[in-house]
């Protein structure tokens, strides 16, 4: 019988309040939470004094490379990453090397996942227009991944009939990268002479994006289907969904398409290249208050890694992504002290909200049963974000030089520290997540 006594702590509890006291785990679950808790001799007993308790933050999109593409990460660094960040759990997408496209890819990435993840993990199975019954069998997964645009080759499903099929057989939950491939295309040959990388947020513009999100919407309301609509970035797409949002359909935002915008390639350039790309400061704003208003339900990073070297090969040869595990939490909870959001506001975009869409069981509040994932975060100190100081593979971050508060002192993974004051505990292993 392992125990593990968190004391004096500052306690998200389920219904939002906080309460100063303890929490005392057993076995990979959270036992009691209680203003005091008198136990004898637990395993490992942490000093909390001054820290903040959240539930660990799960991530519902993430692209951690392995395998195939690991000299830009792969599941050990990007989950080192993810344990200093206090992201406990991950949902990761299909676009490795081989493509996780049948149940056999699936199940080879559980395999290297068991050996190498030090936080909890799940995949999603990415459909092409020739795998539909792989979409409906594969197991374990959180749901089917659609590249609508901005893919190229066998995951490219962009056309209407090639998704219908897709959206009419089965009931496995469907995220999409909603962009519209053929505008996406046509805009690229209009601007193939300019290689400023701001001009990819016009290339993939903000009509390829409502584009696609419109023909989603239509063929989930046809089909009833659960449609989850990833890392929105319009304010169109936001308004639209403000006015058509059935209770079958979610949608996530990220940090960066919150927090940065067409103005950062200027200062950083083809670092702050993305898919879809940054949008105007008017965008930010309009996100910010559907994710307020609950038009958008939660946040995920899109934790896309590239080397700098491939960075620096200048627009458009440079590959679009940028890394965000470590820095998603503080990022969001220095909005908390800016007056933005709450902190029970961002504890429920990165944790609670994410488990309840994608039905993962007994995670995302700290309450007696649930899993034992939790970070302990101080929220009275700032420190910069420092390339130095990462854990990814790729070793940079597009909010180098941010000072931030919220960053994880403490972050357990099933009733263990994985992470603790700056030093990992790579003996962790996290488990395969389950999808109810």
């Amino acid at each position: 019988m392992i125990q593990l006594l968190i004391r004096h702590a500052r306690i998200l509890l389920p219904d939002g309040q906080f309460l100063f006291g303890d929490v005392l785990l057993q076995d990979g679950k959270i036992l009691e939470v209680a203003s005091e808790i008198i136990t004898s001799d637990p395993s490992v007993f942490i000093d909390a004094t001054g820290l903040t308790l959240l539930p660990g933050v799960i991530d519902p999109q993430v692209h951690f490379r392995e395998p195939g593409l690991e000299h830009k990460e792969d599941l050990f660094t990007a989950t080192c990453a993810c344990a200093k960040g206090g992201v406990t759990s991950f949902l990761e997408m299909p676009n490795t090397r081989p493509l996780t496209i049948t149940q056999e890819a699936l199940d080879d990435k559980l395999h290297l996942a068991a050996q190498k993840c030090l936080v909890n993990y799940g995949f999603f199975i990415g459909a092409t227009p020739d795998n539909l019954p792989d979409l409906s069998t594969a197991n374990p997964t959180c749901g089917i991944k659609i590249f609508m645009g901005s893919a190229h080759g066998t995951l490219l499903v962009s056309r209407e009939a090639e998704l219908e099929p897709i959206f009419a057989e089965g009931t496995r939950l469907i995220a999409v990268h909603a962009e519209d491939q053929d505008r996406i295309i046509q805009r690229r040959r209009k601007f193939s002479k300019i290689t400023h990388p701001a001009i990819h947020s016009r290339i993939q513009d903000e009509k390829a994006a409502l584009n696609a999100t419109k023909l989603a919407l239509k063929l989930s309301n046809k089909y009833q289907r659960r449609l989850h609509i990833l890392h929105l970035s319009t304010g169109i797409e936001a308004e639209l969904l403000r006015e058509n949002k059935p209770n079958w359909v979610t949608a996530e935002v990220t940090p960066q398409h919150l927090l940065l915008n067409t103005e950062a390639y200027d200062r950083i350039g083809t670092l702050a290249q993305m898919n879809p790309p940054l949008r105007s400061p008017e965008n930010n704003a309009i996100l910010w208050r559907a994710l307020l208003d609950g038009t958008i339900d939660f946040i995920a990073t899109d934790h896309a890694p590239h080397t700098l070297e491939e960075k620096a090969k200048g627009y458009p040869d440079s590959p679009s992504g940028m890394p965000g595990v470590e820095t998603s939490l503080p990022l969001m909870l220095t909005q908390t002290k800016l007056g933005h959001c709450s902190i029970s506001q961002v504890s429920n975009w990165m944790s609670t909200a994410v488990a309840k869409a994608y039905k993962i069981p007994s995670k995302g509040l700290i309450k007696p049963g649930y899993d034992a994932d939790l970070v302990l975060v101080d929220l009275e100190n700032y420190a910069p974000v420092q390339r130095g100081n990462l854990q990814t593979k790729c070793g940079w971050s597009p909010f180098e030089g941010w000072e931030l508060t919220g960053w994880p002192i403490v972050t357990i993974v099933g009733g263990q520290v994985v992470y603790e004051r700056g030093k990992l505990n790579i003996d962790v292993r996290g488990n395969s997540l389950t999808f109810e």
